[in-house]
């Protein structure tokens, strides 16, 4: 299994330019429904193990396709544009790398919306892997496939200024504050098993949700992915700041896996993309220019 890209460490080295598959994705997209297809660029043959699900081995959902899921709307900096067929933002990028790795062209490829806990549920799936930050966990095991690791990552903590909340100093000072997280996220799992709050916590469908309970002051503080949480502070929440970040590792296994079907037959498939864009530097790369640097996040130990 690779080593996991990391959040913090940006890579000098540069990735492909131009107009290649692991280089900047060079075209609009061509829809703004659920369904949409990614612009036309040359992809050249399937790399290694990943061969063995590329067009033609009859592994993917659709003959000679390659869907790929996430959740709408698909925020930045993951993705760009709220289009995941752009290669735009991290796992935009990733995602796009995933395929050229196993064979797809971009005319091959077809984004599906999914939200985040259907992607998890046990039975069929309306794609081929989801790619929306997932953490790997054992119990989510249990209903998918998870790939290799393609990044790792912590949670943070976002206050309004004017909240006592935004001056803790610590896990430990947040205790009594009213917390709030989606529902069924590694971030409602981080604030009980880490922060151990005395006061109710308090689980949201989704994290726009959470935003609108901590704008409205439904909540003291929210507890979301530190990209993420540099995001809302920079645009998306006015008045908002980073309180800080958990310390890592934690009670929480902060690791982000593509989800595939139980026993997918390109479960092995996947695993070998992402492990081939670790070894290549291309991961590390598309971390240092899509995701915030965390050095500047007080660490809350």
């Amino acid at each position: 299994m690779a080593v996991l890209a990391t959040a913090g460490v940006l890579v000098l080295g540069a990735c492909s330019s131009g107009n290649g598959p692991d280089g900047d994705a060079d075209g609009s997209a061509t829809g703004t429904a659920t369904t949409t297809t990614t612009p036309r660029e040359a992809i050249p043959a399937p790399i290694g193990a990943a061969s063995e699900c590329a067009p033609g081995s009859g592994k993917t959902m659709t003959a000679n396709m390659l869907t790929i899921a996430t959740d709408t709307p698909a925020y930045e900096p993951w993705f760009v544009g709220n289009d995941p067929a752009n290669g735009q933002g991290f796992e935009g990028a990733v995602a796009r790398r995933v395929a050229h790795r196993l064979g797809y062209t971009p005319d091959q490829i077809t984004f599906v919306s999914v939200p985040f806990n259907e992607a998890l549920t046990p039975g069929d799936k309306p794609f081929d892997f989801d790619i929306n930050q997932v953490t790997i966990l054992d119990q989510r095991r249990e209903a998918v496939d998870f790939s290799s690791p393609y990044y790792s990552v912590a949670q943070s903590v976002v206050a309004l200024k004017d909240n006592p909340a935004a001056d803790a100093q610590t896990l430990a000072d947040l205790t009594s504050f009213r917390l709030g997280a989606q529902v069924d996220s590694t971030s409602l799992k981080a604030i009980v098993e880490t922060i151990g709050p005395t006061a109710p916590v308090k689980s949201y469908p989704t994290n726009d949700a959470v935003k609108h309970a901590l704008a409205t002051g439904e909540v003291d503080a929210m507890v979301v992915d530190l990209p993420t949480g540099f995001q809302i502070v920079e645009s998306q929440v006015e008045g908002a700041t980073l309180v800080g970040q958990f310390p890592r590792p934690n009670s929480v296994t902060e690791s982000f896996g593509l989800v595939l079907e139980k026993n997918s037959p390109l479960t092995p498939c996947v695993s070998a993309a992402v492990d081939s864009l670790y070894a290549d530097g291309v991961l590390d790369a598309l971390v240092g220019k899509w995701l915030t640097d965390t050095g500047g996040a007080r660490l809350l130990d």
